[in-house]
Parts: C-alpha cells; structure tokens; sequence
C-alpha cells in the first residue's frame, strides 16, 4: 500500500504564542503611531449668544470655525469624536455695514478656555467671523392670560384676572412682527381658589423663536372673596309696543338671581336691575316675548331670571 504522505502540524501553545506577539506587536504599533504629533484641521460648531435685541442675524451665518490642531493622536481623535460647541457673544462684536464683526484674535484667551486647547501649537484659521444681521421692527403687543380658574366653593372673584404689566414689547423680523396681534402666556391651572391670587407666570414663546422679548415674564393677579347669592323682584318693561295696540302681558315682574361678594352684598337693592321685553323681537304667530336683563350692577355675576318667556295677548 501507499505510505501516507505527513503534513507539519502546528502545536496549539505555539499558535497562542504568535497570536500573542501579534496582538501585541500591533497594540505598540497603535501606542506609538497615536503617540506622534500631527497636524489636523477640525471643524468646531459655534452658536451664537448675546444677540443684540434690535438686530435680526441672517441664516447666512458661518456655522462653524476651523481649528488646526497640532498634537498627539490621542488629542487630535478625541477633538473629532467630541467636538466642542463654540459659544460666540455677539455683544463683543463691532458692527460694520449690517454685519457684526467678532474678532478672534481680540478674543484668543476666551476661545482658548472654552475650546480647552492650547493655541501656542494650534490655531483658528479664520480671523474674524462675520455674521450679516438686518434690524428689527419693534412693538408692543397686548398679552393674553391663558389660565384657568376654579374657585372653591361659595368663592368667587369680582373681576378678570390682571397682568402687570399687560403688554410686552417685542422686536423681530418685519414680516414676522407685522402677523403678531398678542402674545400669550403658557397654560395654568388653578383649582379650589379661596384666597387672592398672586404669582409670576412665562410668556409663551414656542414657535417665535425669530423674535426677541424685552420681558419674559409678568406677574398675574385677582382679588377672590367670599360669594353669596341674592334675588331682586324686578318689574317687566315691554318697549317698542305699535301705537294703537292694547297689550296685556304677564307675569308683570320677575325675579332675578344673582352672585355678588359677601361684603357687598348689602349694596344692591332691586331698582339697581332693569328687564325688558322688546315686541318689535316677537315672530309672527308667538304669544310671549323674551325677557332680558337690560341693567344690573357691575359687581354682582352670574345673574338669570327665574322666568323669560312673558305670555301676552292683545286686547281688542
């Protein structure tokens, strides 16, 4: 029979062995190609803070600076992993023929702290940045309270909620300003009120970002008291009756509920209301006219009358 024909075989503990020098033969290649000094030129986001509040800046803005760094790997890759963000404060820049000029050599120290590199061996390419605005149109809006209350029982509250002050004035893009009637504030919910109200509460700015406020927030206030319910027995007045007509009505009063605060209540007396019926309302074929309270003082609430509907007829 043939002989069998043998192949070299590899021991397993020498196959670990050069795996090993492998592995860490390219570990020291890695160390030591990061250890050496490069050159790389990095983009570094800016946003831009501090913006004047007459001006409008244009979408044309630089979005980014270029950052030459000089250093080790290790610097330079954690610099492109995570990139810092560059606040730039406008405030500092010069404006120049509707364009705010921030010089960065003015500057050197600030941006060296806030990029937390060294600028002896690196630099920012760039000079200056040069950021186009247009001024903005101004005016003064009237603000709206978005908040809803709910009074504990037997409480209530004279008068709508204040806002001081009760205008904002805003500056923005012409287009943008021109569209805006009032501004409100963001929703609040009040329950089981019973004593005056008091606090501060935010404009709502979403979706205006565009625009810039002179306040972003105003104080809310209203005076809530004890309510209790009182009645006036009140005569019905009918008007605009044709001349010549004989009209009977009835009922001849009616009575009027309504809410007034406790210490006032002794204020109201029933010549205080007025309830009227106009004939010239009435439709062909009705028998009754609709009674309305014409008159009433402006610190009681919630009034109503027990009956509206007057029946009539016409005499001959």
């Amino acid at each position: 029979m043939a002989q069998k024909r043998k192949f070299p075989t590899l021991k397993r503990k020498s196959v670990k062995t050069f795996g090993f020098f492998l592995v860490f033969s390219a570990v020291v290649w890695v160390l030591v190609q990061f250890s050496k000094t490069y050159v790389q030129l990095i983009e570094i986001p800016i946003t831009y803070v501090n913006i004047p509040l007459d001006k409008s800046i244009s979408d044309e803005k630089p979005e980014h600076i270029d950052l030459q760094i000089q250093d080790n790997g290790y610097s330079i890759y954690y610099y492109k992993w995570f990139k810092p963000k560059l606040e730039i404060d406008l405030s500092k820049a010069t404006e120049n023929d509707k364009r705010l000029v921030y010089n960065i050599r003015n500057h050197l120290t600030d941006l060296e702290d806030k990029l937390n590199v060294d600028l002896e061996n690196s630099r920012i390419v760039q000079d200056e940045i040069v950021v186009p605005f247009d001024f903005k149109k101004e005016r003064t809006v009237k603000i709206i309270p978005n908040i809803e209350v709910s009074y504990a029982v037997g409480y209530s509250a004279e008068e709508d909620i204040r806002l001081k002050p009760d205008t904002v004035r805003i500056s923005g893009p012409q287009t943008l300003i021109d569209s805006i009637e009032n501004i409100s504030t963001v929703p609040l919910d009040l329950n089981r009120v019973n004593t005056d109200l008091k606090g501060t509460i935010k404009l709502d700015t979403s979706g205006l970002g565009m625009l810039s406020f002179y306040t972003n927030e105003v104080e809310y206030l209203q005076n809530v008291a004890k309510f209790t319910e009182g009645q006036a027995e009140v005569p019905v007045e009918v008007i605009n009756v044709p001349a010549g007509l004989n009209l009977a009505y009835f009922p001849k009063t009616v009575i009027v509920y309504y809410q007034i605060s406790l210490k006032k209540f002794d204020q109201i007396s029933d010549a205080d209301f007025k309830v009227v019926c106009d004939y010239s309302e009435v439709e062909d074929g009705d028998d009754y006219m609709v009674a309305k309270i014409t008159e009433k003082p402006s610190t009681v609430q919630n009034e109503r009358l027990n009956e509206r509907r007057i029946q009539f007829v016409i005499k001959r």
